[in-house]
């Protein structure tokens, strides 16, 4: 028998006398450490002075009953997990003990021998229990805490709309332009929820083909189509019992809407390729930048399920309407010792982020890839930021003309980030080093053009260029003077 460091500690509540001492008995015998009391009144001065892995509980007991103590240590919380005994089992009696917390039964006459085993796996399911417990707290002080960041009237109106929300379970539609953070804003919900300990599951409608939406949403059978090798789980049920974003759910193919409907009105929902239906209980927080209303009206959204997940609805702001948070979030994310020049103050806060607080984000990763010396100067922003006067609203800036330049500026903010968290082999002006250097070589050496591809002036080119050349290293000095031909 597979035995555990310490000795198992069973609590054995049996009126019986014959029979609580033979299982006592048989449990010194087998190592493990019984102890036995003739009444629930007993028992509960037992649990008082002492902890216990596993009760065995008779349900019929003069005075207070089995079941009756039971629901005692629930209401006290005490950590036992219970195996409840009884010479007339019936299955009401038995589903009234599992409600109350009872992890096993079992109908007398029972073996010794059967009781000990079903003791060894209440043991093992209350250490599991524990071990969930404590890696739940262990990664809930690990997962980094979403917060709004910013001080405007809309963003204190927004996160006392969110201390409204949070406590209910109803679901929630946020909506509001890309980039405005609504799934932090997801996030901070579930935070304040009662649900905070439970799964808290995302999905972006927009990023996956329309085939297979349904199988991430509901999950499915497998060989219920080509590429199913193995039965698979939805998100719904992954989430069961706790929250589940769905991101972009104006995206969601019509032939679904359906099925998500039935999902929110009663729980019920099936996989696909599956005629077994299956019932979850999941909070929805639904996200959208589109007009949902209007899309009622086109036929594009069906408006049943638009009633159904707009039962509380919360409109994010632009940043261009947030009146000085964008100081805010500069101070966030430039932390000492990044400085920022007045001028590019003026400049951030004139501009009207059509890409809201996203594109800020990638403007500030940007910017300190080509600072120098951690001063942040209008040089190091992009042109169509310093180039805006006012008037209409700009577009967002150019996309990159090659997947690979698209794919050299993504390594470049890794770099990034992996030297502002420490990483000894990437250091910030080597990785403005490589990229600056990289773009002039794939132009042939002009610097005109190569300035326009990284929206930097022309003279902050010359002044990278120059700082590069310096012969600090017979490596680098060799590079740079290779590139510039």
């Amino acid at each position: 028998m597979a035995m555990t460091e310490t000795p198992m500690k069973i609590l054995l509540v049996e009126d019986e006398d014959d029979f609580r001492n033979s299982c006592v008995r048989w449990m010194l015998r087998k190592g493990y450490e019984p102890t036995g009391a003739s009444s629930a009144a007993e028992a509960l001065s037992l649990l008082d002075r002492a902890s216990f892995d596993v009760g065995v509980f008779d349900m019929n007991m003069p005075g207070m009953s089995g079941l009756e103590l039971l629901q005692r240590i629930s209401q006290d919380k005490i950590e036992i997990e219970v195996i409840m005994l009884t010479g007339q089992g019936t299955i009401e009696t038995a589903v009234s003990a599992m409600k109350m917390g009872a992890c096993d039964f079992l109908s007398k006459p029972c073996s010794l021998g059967d009781l000990e085993n079903h003791c060894l796996m209440a043991r093992e399911r209350g250490e599991l229990r524990k071990e969930n417990k404590q890696l739940k707290a262990v990664i809930s002080r690990q997962r980094p805490t979403a917060k709004l960041i910013g001080d405007s009237r809309q963003m204190r109106d927004l996160s006392r709309m969110i201390d409204k929300i949070a406590p209910t379970d109803k679901p929630v539609l946020l909506e509001g332009e890309s980039g405005t953070g609504k799934e932090v804003v997801a996030r901070l919900i579930q935070q304040a929820s009662p649900l905070r300990d439970q799964p808290f599951v995302t999905i972006n409608c927009a990023a996956l083909p329309e085939n297979l939406v349904e199988s991430e949403l509901f999950g499915h059978q497998k060989g219920s189509f080509t590429g199913a090798t193995a039965e698979k789980p939805g998100l719904f049920e992954i989430a069961d019992g706790g929250t589940i974003f769905i991101d972009e759910i104006g995206e969601l193919p019509l032939a679904l809407q359906p099925k998500l409907l039935r999902v929110l009105e009663d729980g019920s929902m099936r996989r696909v390729g599956c005629h077994r239906e299956r019932r979850v209980s999941v909070r929805v927080i639904a996200a959208t930048n589109r007009d949902l209303a209007s899309e009622v009206k086109a036929g594009n959204f069906r408006e049943d399920l638009y009633y159904r997940v707009n039962v509380l609805s919360l409109v994010l702001p632009p940043l261009r309407e947030r009146e000085g948070d964008v100081d805010r979030l500069l101070e966030h994310y430039l932390p000492p010792p990044w400085h920022v020049e007045p001028a590019v103050r003026d400049c951030l806060n004139r501009y009207p982020w059509p890409g809201n607080i996203r594109q800020l984000i990638n403007v500030i990763q940007r910017a300190t890839i080509l600072a120098d010396n951690h001063d942040i100067t209008l040089d190091d922003l992009p042109t169509e930021l310093t180039d805006f006067e006012g008037g209409a609203m700009p577009k967002l800036g150019r996309a990159p003309n090659t997947a690979t330049e698209d794919q050299d500026l993504k390594q470049a903010e890794l770099r990034n980030k992996q030297a502002v968290l420490g990483e000894p082999e990437f250091a910030l002006d080597e990785v403005a080093r490589m990229h600056v250097l990289e773009v002039l070589r794939r132009e042939n050496g002009n610097k005109a053009s190569a300035a326009r591809k990284l929206r930097i002036h022309r003279r902050k080119l010359y002044r990278l260029l120059e700082r590069y050349s310096q012969p600090d290293d017979g490596d680098r000095d060799s590079i740079t003077t290779s590139i510039l031909g």
